[in-house]
């Protein structure tokens, strides 16, 4: 299904500034879609706003055409499901029992599981590789175990949208890749249209078939990794030099950075304003040391 985001704008309260700043961007079916960019650039507000999370002061958000505005939430249930970054549950379901709340959008009021249901939570255990705990408590799994059960529920849910915000979070660099390549298989197999947050660049550039790069609530590039993910762009962006190579394993961008421009010139300013304050006080501990001799 077709995702559009028309010149959204949005703010966390009237006396705050936009955290969004008319950003449009479009997730093609059958796509995977990465979103990335500085700390505070307003990544994972924008995907709140594309889950119907956060509601824009102004703009737009379309599933197939139709506003997410019009929709009842048990129908966008069926349609688009997400993965926090930071998401917690403290009550100590099985994992099972987390997975099946992913089937919520399509129980009655007061039917239990159906046999439907428990296979589609087995098989979405399997695919995340957590079958083996189900009947483990939530409450003790490491946090890349944890990550992978969200997902396992998300799938759950049978979703034809997937948001995903940092997906590899937490997680040891076999599951980061095997989660990448799960959301490429998604995208690409089952036509899901996957959007992701994602803080690795390389990751983003290996997997992804489109990049937005967001900066300072706007977007400042958009398109193919190649075209995203280059050294102008970066240094604009992050502020980091870089060089951008080819990966041995695909034709698709490497980044390798090579110094944060801006931390270096901050370092260097501090480090000028340092030598001048001690030169200046070896100056007056050398005149009052002429001074004192004097007198």
């Amino acid at each position: 299904m077709e995702v559009e985001i028309q010149d959204v704008v949005f703010s966390y309260s009237a006396a705050g500034g936009d955290v969004l700043k008319g950003v449009s961007l479009q997730a093609r079916s059958g796509r995977f879609l990465g979103i990335v960019g500085p700390n505070g650039s307003g990544k994972s507000t924008l995907l709140k706003v594309a889950g119907g999370v956060a509601v824009p002061r102004s703009g737009h958000v379309l599933y197939g055409g139709t506003d997410i505005a019009r929709m009842r939430r048990r129908e966008l249930a069926r349609i688009v499901a997400a993965v926090g970054a930071s998401e917690s549950i403290v009550f100590p379901f099985t994992i099972e029992q987390v997975v099946l709340m992913g089937r919520a959008p399509y129980a009655g009021p007061l039917s239990g599981d159906s046999k439907q249901d428990l296979a589609t939570a087995r098989e979405c255990m399997e695919l995340t590789g957590v079958w083996h705990l189900a009947d483990r408590r939530v409450t003790q799994l490491s946090s890349g175990e944890f990550q992978r059960v969200l997902l396992a529920r998300a799938l759950a849910q049978r979703p034809k949208v997937l948001l995903l915000d940092e997906p590899t979070a937490h997680l040891d660099v076999n599951f980061q890749l095997e989660t990448m390549e799960l959301a490429v298989s998604l995208a690409h197999d089952r036509g899901l249209t996957i959007i992701a947050v994602l803080h690795d660049l390389n990751l983003a550039g290996k997997h992804c078939d489109e990049v937005v790069m967001l900066a300072d609530g706007r977007v400042a590039a958009a398109g193919a990794p190649e075209e995203v993910l280059t050294e102008d762009n970066l240094l604009e962006v992050y502020g980091v030099k870089t060089i951008i190579g080819k990966r041995p394993d695909a034709d698709r961008p490497a980044v390798f950075v090579v110094s944060g421009v801006a931390t270096a010139a901050a370092a260097a300013a501090a480090c000028e304003t340092v030598a001048a304050e001690t030169a200046d006080d070896g100056a007056r501990a050398h005149e009052g040391s002429w001074c004192r001799h004097d007198d």
